[in-house]
């Protein structure tokens, strides 16, 4: 092949990427605004630590365990078989390997990085103020080797929750031909992360809230976020990188990846209109917090729907994530589990609304628009697997590491984690030198 055949989707896909890596940084403003001030260059730092450590096992084995060809039993590829990324990137003749759309696979290789980066970045939200930073980057290298990638692989790599003839679609509803190639004949729908990055992060950090306990006065103390901006400009950055994250998944620039823009806004739009009109009824103020909270939720929710809803279906996925999230978030008092930024209310519930959703409103298949009931029940059941999946790897990983130690000291919590880990403080109080 030639090196590039489309420049056009070659140039878009790298600046999706870029996009999709910027997330990360506006993750750590997210997360970092809603910390207290003792705590929130730990909570940036450990964005910042997956983004390092995970950019360099992707290239030593995450690509080769998510979308290799040689699959073991349908749930991860064999990650020697391009190790280090041998012979993904360049053919026999010396070009480039061609990749998902018309442009090298290299292309797709630094698209899909980005997606293991804010994953597992994302599970940090549930953790703040009180885990030691050795430990979470332990915990980061084995849970993107054991949970992200086997479920890139099963979802989008052609394992068991994709389309493939040897998929649990298949099983379920039977296979057809689709141009030589035998697939399942309803496949399920994942556009651009659902069940592979919110509904993996979120029970992730619900199992971790459980087994590492909660902060020294959870219920007891107002955890209260120290800087609203830092949270209104992580929330706008990731609205930003999140153009990359669902349009970027048409993998072409095309109308695909304009419709998903327009939905990823639309349902964002109506999501933050969920949340506030909710907090109005419930609290009697719309606050800034509950603005970039929906935003959130609306991006979560249409990112497995980006390319299968039409604008319109969006507005009503955006709104009901909106309203399902808010409500949700208050869970963990009622349960008692420290998720101390909301990543189970905001993107294990709106990611399984998303993916569900797709059953209804899907304007192919879904049941509001003509379609059987097979697209709901193979929406639930890739939901469910994913769910149990990564719960049991994720409890068997944080049960490894208690050995390591998980939490900072009592005396270390209460004086601040970011002094105990990193012998640094956000913000300087002491008087100036005259």
């Amino acid at each position: 092949m030639e090196e590039v055949v489309n420049t056009g989707d070659a140039a878009w896909m790298l600046i999706a990427a870029s996009l999709v890596l910027l997330m990360t940084p506006g993750l750590a403003f997210f997360y970092g605004g809603m910390s207290r001030s003792k705590s929130v260059l730990n909570m940036m730092m450990m964005s910042f630590g997956a983004m390092a450590l995970i950019g360099v096992i992707y290239v030593l084995w995450g690509w080769s365990m998510s979308y290799g060809s040689q699959s073991v039993l349908g749930v991860f590829a064999n990650p020697f078989e391009q190790f280090g990324l041998q012979d993904a990137i360049y053919g026999e003749d010396g070009e480039f390997l061609a990749g998902i759309g018309n442009y090298p696979q290299i292309i797709d290789i630094g698209f899909q990085v980005t997606f293991a980066i804010i994953t597992t970045a994302l599970i940090s939200g549930a953790l703040a103020e009180r885990v030691k930073f050795g430990t979470w980057m332990a915990f980061v290298a084995i849970w993107v080797t054991c949970a992200y990638f086997p479920l890139a692989h099963m979802v989008w790599g052609g394992g068991l929750l994709s389309g493939s003839e040897d998929s649990i679609a298949a099983a379920l509803f039977g296979t057809v031909d689709v141009d030589g190639e035998t697939v399942a004949s309803v496949s399920p729908i994942d556009f651009a992360g659902g069940t592979v990055v919110h509904i993996n992060a979120g029970i992730a950090a619900l199992v971790l809230a459980v087994v590492i306990g909660k902060r020294a006065g959870f219920g007891r103390t107002a955890f209260r976020p120290h800087n609203l901006p830092f949270v209104m400009l992580g929330a706008a950055l990731l609205w930003f990188g999140w153009f990359g994250f669902n349009a970027g998944s048409a993998f072409a620039a095309d109308g695909l990846a304009g419709l998903a823009w327009v939905n990823t806004t639309t349902a964002t739009a109506a999501a933050i209109l969920g949340w506030l009109v909710t907090e109005r009824i419930r609290d009697g103020k719309a606050t800034s917090l509950g603005a970039a909270s929906g935003a959130v939720a609306g991006l979560v929710a249409i990112t497995p729907a980006a390319g299968s809803l039409s604008p319109v279906g969006s507005i009503a996925l955006g709104v009901i994530a909106g309203i399902l999230s808010a409500l949700a978030v208050g869970l963990k008092y009622k349960f008692g589990y420290d998720d101390s930024l909301d990543v189970v209310g905001v993107h294990l519930v709106s990611g399984l609304w998303g993916t569900v959703a797709i059953g209804f409103l899907g304007t192919e298949t879904g049941l509001f628009y003509g379609g059987d009931y097979k697209q709901l029940v193979i929406q639930i059941v890739i939901a469910v697997v994913a769910l149990v999946f990564t719960a049991v790897v994720t409890a068997v990983i944080a049960f490894a590491l208690k050995p390591m130690g998980w939490r900072v000291s009592d005396e270390e919590e209460a004086r601040g984690i970011d002094e105990a880990e990193h012998a640094e403080s956000a913000y300087d109080f002491a008087p100036a030198l005259k």
